[in-house]
């Protein structure tokens, strides 16, 4: 892990490096609820042989007693890292659900250049305040109570199983991390990714985007992947949302193959 200053770590969200010293760069930021422990377990090692990883926890999800701000907040902290700590330069960010907005963020306000920016299978929603205030009500207490008794923590792992294929210990391992953190984080980060909005047709010079599109989830989320982003790099896969990081090497292994040609250098046509 790269070490930080004091001023440093209490005003900027967790970052561990790892992996290929010598590899791209590639920034992996978790989905709501998440840290990134859980969120790429499954290909964290994969991803590790190949690139210099940058593993983000946001505030709140990193362990201490903080608690989510927003999501510009955390986007500015974010920024301040890659600049101080990578020159302002990445060769690629992956985002998972709603880590994918960040890197939304992070290509549109231009305070940092990314090469690759690879959105996993992003509903990309956006909602004014008021509604955007009535989902958080309905979903955070979802995701902070259906493991809070035996009984449903069972009917919860079936779930996981049956819907995205996980093992038992990749369901244990997500309802283990949903249990673990502050409803007030997590409705900070749920209602806040409604309400923080993207442009449409956004296109920076020199950043390729890239899309993981689980086709089980509806062609209406290819009608947003082009709105938001100009002439973007659509990959298609037979799965459910984010399945590849839950349902085992049938899902996985051929979008870490996408993943690696995403990062190729950027075509002549782009400089």
């Amino acid at each position: 892990m790269c070490s930080s200053s004091p001023q440093e770590e209490r005003n900027i969200v967790q970052f561990k490096e790892m992996g290929n010293e010598s590899g791209k760069t590639l920034m992996l930021l978790p989905g709501t609820c998440c840290d990134y422990q859980t969120n790429f377990a499954t290909v964290l090692d994969r991803l590790a042989e190949k690139y210099h990883l940058i593993c983000v926890n946001y505030d709140g999800f990193d362990g201490s007693d903080k608690i989510f701000p927003d999501m510009i907040t955390v986007t500015e902290k974010i920024e301040r890292y890659i600049i101080d700590k990578h020159n302002g330069r990445l060769d690629g960010a992956l985002g998972s659900s709603l880590g994918s907005s960040f890197v939304g963020q992070l290509i549109q306000r231009e305070r940092v250049h990314i090469d690759h920016g690879i959105f996993g299978s992003p509903d990309l929603d956006q909602s004014g305040k008021l509604s955007a205030k009535l989902q958080a009500k309905l979903v955070v207490p979802l995701l902070t109570s259906f493991t809070g008794s035996e009984k449903k923590r069972k009917k919860t792992r079936q779930k996981l199983k049956d819907f995205f294929l996980m093992s038992d210990e990749t369901a244990d391992r997500f309802m283990e991390c949903f249990a673990k953190f502050d409803p007030v984080s997590i409705r900070n980060e749920y209602y806040t990714d409604l309400i923080t909005y993207l442009n449409e047709d956004i296109h920076v010079e020199n950043t390729q985007v890239h899309f993981i599109y689980a086709s089980k989830m509806g062609e209406k989320y290819l009608k947003r992947y082009r709105k938001y982003f100009r002439n973007p790099e659509i990959r298609e896969f037979d799965m459910q949302h984010e399945q590849w990081l839950f349902g085992g090497d049938e899902y996985a292994v051929p979008v870490l193959k996408a993943i690696d040609e995403f990062m190729v250098e950027i075509p002549a046509t782009f400089i």
